[in-house]
């Protein structure tokens, strides 16, 4: 059965990454759903809450190749990207590749980064490749950015554009320990960090399986009209200016396939639906300037949609469950 397969693949990767990142078994698994549909996430949370041990350890876990890149205001594309050089002994341009090229790539601090240099990145996240003197170069697969911001600190800071933001399937955040949890953290790394006694439990070809078994599990008509109507409501909501394009259906659905999976089962729920909503189509809403003056976030208004819109009836719930 496709499920229990991607469902143990999940399970032994969150048991794996729950070694070093202690209590937040919720964003874990936010995290290997973005892994499971191809999608890249945004990490939008303060600094020294664990978003490059969180990244790095995925990178580990799965046995890839990862790389950081620490965006800063005088980067240029091509410190992204790559550059060709011309080699005297060759009389021939070479291709240096830059920190993009590979597996799992950390995309730290983000929005410090120019919009042209911002922009580098668009082309990787879409097409997974990049354009470099006019030839075009494949990245390595599988291939996730983790992006991350602050969300305090805006001093000096790009905010991402539109076409951007629409690039990541999820924004997510880790947020603090609970008390225990810290405490936890603490006796970890008294003598040395989980991090560096990590190892693989996964490999390159087992994520690429599963990210084509995702592919496979079934939506119904109901749901699926469930997930346009949520996405059609932000549009039409009275203090969204701008609401979710089809990408954001899309990233819905197959997002909504991927839980279903590492929960072990073969079709999507309109719970699926319901919990990755907000982290689906949030980053994607942009409200009105008279909202922004009541303090009205794109999440309060789609937990107000959640709220209003009809979910499908159970007969259909049923009828999956039974089949």
């Amino acid at each position: 059965m496709v499920a229990v397969k991607v469902q143990q693949f999940a399970d032994k990767l969150l048991a794996n990454l729950e070694k070093v990142i202690v209590g937040k078994r919720q964003t874990l698994e936010l995290i290997v759903i973005g892994l499971l549909c191809q999608g890249h996430l945004l990490i939008d949370d303060v600094p020294g809450v664990g978003k490059t041990i969180l990244a790095r350890s995925l990178a580990k876990s799965l046995g890839c190749a990862f790389s950081r890149i620490q965006f800063t205001p005088d980067m240029l594309p091509s410190d992204v990207t790559g550059v060709s050089i011309f080699n005297q002994v060759t009389r021939e341009f070479e291709f240096r590749p830059g920190p993009i090229v590979a597996q799992v790539v950390l995309a730290d601090e983000i929005n410090r980064a120019t919009p042209k240099t911002q922009s580098a990145l668009l082309e990787a996240m879409e097409e997974r490749q990049i354009t470099v003197d006019g030839i075009t170069h494949p990245l390595p697969q599988p291939f996730i950015v983790l992006g991350t911001q602050n969300p305090i600190e805006y001093e000096g800071t790009f905010p991402l554009p539109e076409a951007q933001l629409d690039r990541f399937l999820m924004r997510i955040r880790i947020g603090y320990p609970e008390l225990a949890d810290e405490i936890r953290i603490l006796e970890l790394q008294q003598l040395r960090h989980p991090l560096l006694d990590l190892q693989p439990v996964a490999t390159a070809e087992e994520v690429l399986d599963a990210q084509e078994a995702v592919k496979t599990v079934y939506v119904s008509p109901a749901v699926e009209r469930y997930i346009v109507e949520l996405v059609r409501a932000t549009r039409e909501h009275s203090d969204v200016y701008l609401g979710a394009s089809p990408r954001g259906s899309l990233g819905l659905y197959r997002a909504g396939q991927a839980r279903a999976a590492i929960k072990g089962r073969d079709y999507v729920l309109p719970d699926d639906i319901k919990v990755l909503a907000e982290h689906v189509l949030a980053h994607r809403i942009i409200i009105q300037p008279a909202a922004r003056l009541k303090d009205l976030t794109a999440e309060q208004i789609l937990r107000d949609i959640l709220m209003t819109l009809p979910v499908p009836g159970g007969s259909v719930v049923q009828k999956l469950q039974s089949e």
